[in-house]
């Protein structure tokens, strides 16, 4: 199984290079979310998850609404973002987030 998260006393980091460079596809992105829920989730207990888009070379607002949409739900106001430099993690943030408001 893939080490989804790296954990300290208050933040669970969710390194998504960790899972895959090129992350497109809905159905991966529901694997991905499923695979975390069952495995790592149940855990929880810090105050906020970190997301990490380090070494990430594309992600589609399909993979990230399979995968952040029901954990922010799970998870409300409790999800960050660390600092990135990707266009197309800030393209595809950009489109998943207009679609939910």
């Amino acid at each position: 199984m893939v080490d989804y998260s790296n954990i300290n006393e208050k933040n669970m980091k969710i390194e998504l290079n960790k899972i895959g460079t090129i992350l497109t596809s809905r159905p991966s992105g529901k694997d991905a979310w499923l695979t975390m829920k069952a495995y790592v989730l149940p855990n929880f207990k810090e105050e906020s998850i970190e997301i990490d888009f380090t070494g990430i070379q594309v992600i589609t607002p399909g993979w990230l609404d399979e995968f952040l949409t029901p954990l922010k739900t799970m998870f409300p106001n409790k999800v960050k973002y660390l600092p990135y430099n990707n266009a197309s993690v800030k393209a595809s943030l950009e489109i998943l987030e207009s679609q939910h408001q």
